[in-house]
């Protein structure tokens, strides 16, 4: 839809600069509008002030068109150069689309064109030129500036560039270490634009259904705090007190509960967290959340807010999300996806056989059916004969082997509906065709079948269902919708759960403020391992975007938790405790991580593809090599003795000395895959 808006427009001098990217050369391209009785006809005007003056800029996307009947003299536009073609046009590229510009071919123009057709790539300059229609049939629709091109009279180089590390172009691969070696070059790509300012818009429209409709306030809580007890590794921060260290909180948790407790009964925050962990695809060392809080509100509150909020702030361009969100407990999310983080744009769902191979005599089958929890599934690959090879369904059992210890045993449906399994030698015809009607298995399906204990069976199988998925796609079926947004509630999940080193120990599942499930508050007292908790994540396409729950704010529910079941020092939330114990509100908040969400959004392969400046897959800043050697005396007020040196090794503690062999190691490899990147770049240009 075109905005017409016809202006007679009048001398205008505007100077300008904008930084760009481009593919021979960089522009910054501005006209002056001179147009006298002639009428142009835009779609659209932006508008920047600046020292008291506005500047009225057209943009690269801007769709607009010029009256064909009329003559078009000057316009001012900012624009960035992306290529040049046989020294008779460039197209110019700002942040946000493309524009054509001719070079002037007359003696009386040569030194422009010489300018422009020998400054460097990326080099800023700036351009005044005529814009005028295309010749008929030289129109290109892909291009929301297509119908015209300007006609360049001046230019000016601003600023030289040197030979860059790699072309800004989105089909040039690059590896990952010189993508972040060079941040500032990748961002000049168009994904990264893209992504970038739809994340900002994004976190516009949640500010404004937070504080403008639903009336929470914006806080910014403390970055430097102390040791919470539990959850992920901490980063520790030195001070001048001798053996005092603070520490970077992990989530403002604490901070908002007390802000409940002071009467901010709704609390909304754009949050940067820290955890010392190793970084994954969709984890970095800092990363933001959208922080909430609410006094006086239960789990279907927060959810509505939340599936509101996401709705209202939803990017047109993906589509539209329905709500309320399906909701799943977590006994079910395991029994049927093997995960507490389902992927519900498929089935394959995990299915129960015990009962179908009970009375049978396999020895397998009644070993696993003895142990209490014990129990025979399957899940059914559709069209898995078809789709996946034999090395695929052994690097399936494989990896149920290695990762959960889960023998796998298949199952395949021949075209004349029998069953071709070792299982077939010991099953009558009426259990096979219990089997195929329990799985509703069809011609050419390939079953996987698990027997064991609970929770490890559904885990083996939930993972084999995923890998399955990948396989299939991979082998050209349309299993999953790429374009699709399936949201998910998983709630009742337990409030503890036995520690991965010593089982007989309870940690939380969720964090030690979750308050039980009113339903279990007495099993809290009497056998702790069987209290369901009011805790709750959102999933989207099998990815947690969103965890939270509602809090105990009883200070002695809170330290019974604490010191009996837990087993930690109360005394460390002591500020907390007796909060609590002054007029706490009931209160329960919700944390959305934005980076993972966004690059769902976006569909991008890491949520390093969404932040401008991440870190690397093992935490460091490759652009400015942090983290980085400080010297003795910098430490000196920090009552810090340093033991490695940046020029070597002066006194390594035990245990110390492999941990530096491998970072020189990681040093190294990122240096010459740097070099080998540059070596490649520089053959292919030959």
């Amino acid at each position: 839809m075109w905005i017409n808006i016809q202006v007679k427009i009048l001398p205008v001098l505007v100077i300008s600069t904008l930084f760009v990217a481009g593919h021979n050369l960089k522009l910054f391209v501005q006209f002056g509008f001179r147009c006298g009785r002639s009428v142009c006809t835009f779609s659209s005007w932006k508008c920047f002030e600046m020292s008291h003056r506005v500047q009225k800029v057209a943009s690269c996307r801007v769709p607009y068109k010029v009256e064909t009947t009329k003559l078009v003299k000057k316009t001012v536009f900012l624009l960035c150069f992306s290529w040049i073609r046989q020294g008779l046009f460039l197209v110019l590229r700002d942040f946000q689309g493309l524009t054509q510009i001719i070079i002037p071919q007359d003696e009386a123009h040569f030194h422009v064109k010489k300018l422009l057709s020998n400054a460097p790539v990326e080099s800023v300059v700036r351009v005044t030129g005529i814009v005028s229609p295309r010749p008929p049939g030289q129109e290109n629709p892909k291009m929301p500036t297509g119908d015209i091109e300007v006609k360049a009279e001046t230019a000016e180089i601003l600023n030289f560039c040197k030979k860059l590390p790699f072309e800004i172009k989105d089909f040039i691969k690059k590896s990952e270490a010189l993508r972040m070696q060079y941040r500032y070059l990748d961002l000049r790509s168009f994904q990264l634009q893209h992504n970038l300012r739809l994340r900002s818009q994004v976190v516009m429209r949640m500010r404004e259904y937070l504080c403008n409709l639903h009336g929470f306030v914006d806080v910014e809580t403390p970055t430097l705090f102390k040791r919470t007890p539990g959850g992920a590794k901490e980063f520790v921060v030195p001070s001048r007190e001798a053996g005092k260290f603070y520490c970077l909180p992990q989530s403002p948790q604490q901070f908002k509960q007390l802000l409940m407790v002071g009467g901010l009964d709704r609390y909304f925050q754009v949050a940067r967290c820290y955890r010392d962990e190793g970084s994954r695809p969709d984890r970095q060392p800092e990363f933001t959340q959208i922080d909430i809080e609410m006094s006086f509100v239960d789990q279907a509150g927060i959810q509505r807010l939340i599936e509101g909020l996401l709705q209202y702030s939803w990017p047109e361009e993906r589509g539209s999300i329905s709500t309320p969100f399906p909701s799943m407990t977590y006994k079910e999310a395991l029994s049927q996806y093997g995960t507490d983080k389902p992927d519900t744009r498929f089935e394959m769902k995990i299915v129960d056989i015990s009962d179908v191979l009970r009375l049978s005599d396999i020895e397998f089958v009644q070993n696993a059916l003895s142990y209490p929890h014990g129990t025979i599934r399957a899940i059914c690959i559709p069209q898995g004969v078809r789709y996946l090879k034999n090395k695929d369904l052994e690097s399936l059992k494989e990896s149920a082997k290695s990762q959960f210890n889960q023998e796998i045993m298949e199952i395949i449906r021949r075209p004349d509906g029998s069953l071709k399994s070792l299982l077939t030698k010991v099953l009558g015809e009426k259990q096979q065709l219990e089997l195929i009607h329990a799985l509703n298995m069809q011609v050419d399906d390939v079953v996987l079948l698990a027997a064991g204990e609970h929770k490890q069976v559904c885990s083996a199988l939930g993972s084999l269902r995923l890998l399955s998925a990948i396989l299939l796609e991979t082998a050209g079926l349309a299993l999953r919708d790429p374009t699709a947004f399936h949201f998910l509630w998983v709630v009742d999940f337990p409030l503890f759960l036995p520690k991965a080193k010593n089982p007989t120990e309870l940690e939380s599942a969720h964090h030690p403020f979750t308050a039980p499930h009113p339903s279990d508050a007495s099993l809290l007292y009497s056998d702790p391992t069987k209290v369901r908790s009011q805790h709750y994540d959102l999933v989207l396409n099998g990815n947690e975007v969103g965890g939270g729950s509602i809090r105990i704010h009883s200070a002695e529910q809170q330290r019974f938790v604490l010191e009996k079941v837990l087993k930690e020092d109360s005394e460390v939330l002591s500020h907390l405790l007796e909060a609590l114990e002054l007029g706490a509100p009931p209160h329960g908040g919700i944390a959305l991580g934005l980076d993972r969400l966004i690059s769902l959004i976006v569909d991008a392969p890491s949520i390093r593809d969404v932040i401008a400046f991440p870190k690397s897959f093992r935490g460091r800043d490759l652009m400015a090599n942090a983290p980085d050697y400080v010297t003795p005396e910098e430490l000196e007020p920090y009552h810090i003795q340093q033991r490695i040196h940046s020029a070597g090794v002066n006194s390594i503690l035990p245990g110390q000395a492999t941990q530096l062999c491998l970072a020189v190691f990681v040093q190294q490899v990122e240096a010459l895959q740097w070099v080998f990147c540059t070596l490649c770049l520089a053959w292919r240009k030959q």
